[in-house]
């Protein structure tokens, strides 16, 4: 099902020194960029500003410079990862820079009145003494300016999108150095407080239809597939898929990926059905799930099914000494319940430090109530709970915290495919208690595969919504409400394009390192576990480097075939 590549190097020496100190030699600079970062970001607010986007591309430039005058050739294989992957994310920042400045100059004639509004704000960061009346008069002028952009944008028929995103960007910038400036000054200058809040109750107001007017205008421009899902979406491409998985160090085309989802499919299969012929139901494992679905418990009762499942696994954790729990990650989890809104993008649990269920509220109309019943029932949940909490996303957090903190190389192939293995692993291990247990886990599994396959022929411009929703409800047996909600999400609800495909992909990259390290008798699950967190978030194939003390090139590219594919 799945073959790790050899290792390049003699693991021994690095593993037996333990866990890599918290530092490394890029961490006193990552620390500075952060924390001088978060000065600058502090400092310069309003979006879209010429000056800010200026002063972050020298900001970056400047780091970039300093981050390759570092002796990369010295460096140990863990700070050479901090200085490959610092200097990707460096340049990753100037590139969205460089486009920002691309669309703010083919934008700039929707703006004629930015300039002024930037200048007053930078004066007023510095409490410098305005000219009210004049400021007022500007104002006047500026609501007038509004008007006439908005009449003749209106006219057009073939705005592009991003341009639209960006002017909505840019008006709220706008309005927000207009709300600073009338903040800052009203009823504390008499001369202000005279002449300025009737111009600026109107200016406000119009540029608050302004954003409204490129929010709309971007949904309207946004691509509708007529299929019947009313989900509008943008599929990417494949040359930007391939941009983003080479960003990602994950060295499979999109149509490789479909590929890899698509073996792991039939293995679910498989077992899906071994499953559904222990339940009595022969080869119909639909009509398994069905009953596993209904096993629903009463309403009220899901917060105490999800205390017990929590308490099952760290149980199961614990005894097959799998990794460390620290006391107080055990103690601080808690529960929220999710909003009704938020479940139509989000059908199912959400988790970290609380784990939000996803559950009916009284204002949900009884079809609905019953369809997130069945697709949350405790089966199902057997795979998410833990995959949640511990030992997913709430420890991961939970030691990102505490173990080199100064990294911050957030990726969903680190974070989604941490909490996805650990499904993967206690399947190995035997969690399922029963062919139901199994039948729920292989949901999850199955809804992991749908995911990399949908996403991916719909960025590819081969499937629409609709055909992903089908899908959904045909291949995996999603309740139709749960998998509209999953495809809205995936497409609409602000994930990047390669989101949805990292769960799996970066699952089978914990599975194929467990196998290098775990199964050839390199280090106990334990110390493997414990290593991986103790490293904090990062390109997977860069904690396999740091495990197997590769010694990277200054030149480094994804390479690690992580997954056999079948010829």
């Amino acid at each position: 099902m799945l073959l790790a590549g050899s290792l390049c190097v003699d693991a021994q020496p690095n593993l037996r020194n333990g866990i890599n100190p918290q530092s490394s030699d890029v961490h006193h600079l990552l620390t500075q960029y952060y924390a001088d970062l978060g000065s600058l970001s502090r400092f310069y607010t309003v979006t879209g500003s010429p000056e800010r986007r200026v002063r972050l591309q020298k900001f970056h430039t400047d780091y970039l410079k300093q981050v390759e005058q570092l002796n990369f050739d010295r460096m140990n294989t863990d700070s050479r990862v901090d200085y490959l992957l610092f200097r990707r994310d460096l340049q990753q920042q100037l590139d969205k820079l460089a486009v920002e400045a691309t669309e703010r100059e083919q934008i700039n004639a929707w703006f004629p009145f930015a300039d002024t509004l930037y200048a007053v704000e930078k004066l007023r960061r510095r409490g410098h003494v305005l000219n009210a009346k004049q400021l007022a008069q500007s104002l006047t002028t500026i609501g007038t300016q509004i008007r006439q952009s908005q009449q003749q944008l209106d006219k057009s028929k073939t705005l592009d999108v991003a341009l639209l995103r960006r002017a909505e960007s840019t008006a709220e910038g706008l309005q927000k150095a207009l709300t600073s400036i009338y903040s800052f000054y009203n009823h504390y200058d008499a001369d202000f407080t005279w002449w300025v809040p009737e111009p600026y109750k109107k200016t406000d107001s119009l540029l608050t239809a302004y954003t409204a007017f490129f929010r709309r205008k971007g949904y309207e421009a946004t691509p509708l597939k007529e299929d019947g899902s009313g989900i509008r979406g943008i599929a990417v491409g494949r040359t930007e898929l391939l941009r983003q998985l080479k960003v990602e160090l994950i060295p499979y085309s999109p149509e490789e990926l479909i590929e890899m989802a698509n073996q792991e499919f039939a293995w679910c299969d498989r077992e899906l059905l071994k499953a559904a012929r222990e339940m009595g139901f022969g080869d119909n494992w639909k009509a398994a799930q069905e009953k596993v679905k209904n096993s629903y418990v009463p309403i009220g009762r899901q917060p105490e099914m999800i205390l017990r499942l929590m308490t099952e696994s760290v149980a199961f954790l614990k005894a097959k000494d799998l990794i460390t729990i620290p006391p107080l990650a055990e103690e601080t989890w808690r529960m929220t319940m999710m909003s009704p809104e938020r479940q139509l993008v989000n059908p199912f649990f959400l988790g970290g430090e609380q784990i939000m269920i996803s559950y009916p509220t009284d204002g949900m109309k009884h079809p609905d109530k019953l369809m997130s019943m069945r697709g949350n029932n405790p089966h199902f949940s057997r795979a998410t709970v833990h995959h949640e909490l511990i030992a997913g996303h709430h420890l991961q957090g939970f030691m990102n915290n505490r173990y080199k903190t100064y990294r911050h190389f957030d990726t969903p192939f680190w974070i989604e495919g941490w909490a996805l293995y650990w499904e993967m692993l206690l399947w190995e291990q035997g969690f399922a208690q029963s062919p139901e247990d199994r039948i729920g886990m292989l949901f999850w599994r199955m809804h992991r595969c749908a995911r990399i396959i949908f996403s991916l022929n719909y960025h590819l411009g081969n499937w629409g919504p609709q055909q992903c929703i089908d899908f959904l409800v045909d291949r995996v047996g999603h309740e139709r409400a749960n998998a509209e909600g999953e495809v809205r999400r995936s497409f609409i609800g602000g994930y990047p394009p390669l989101y949805q495909l990292a769960y799996m992909t970066g699952g089978f990259q914990f599975l194929a390192l467990k196998k290098e390290l775990v199964d050839s008798g390199k280090m106990t699950h334990k110390q493997f576990h414990d290593a991986v967190l103790q490293l904090n978030s990062m390109p997977v194939e860069m904690v396999r480097a740091i495990l197997t003390n590769q010694q990277l090139p200054k030149d480094f590219t994804t390479k690690w075939r992580f997954y056999a594919l079948k010829p």
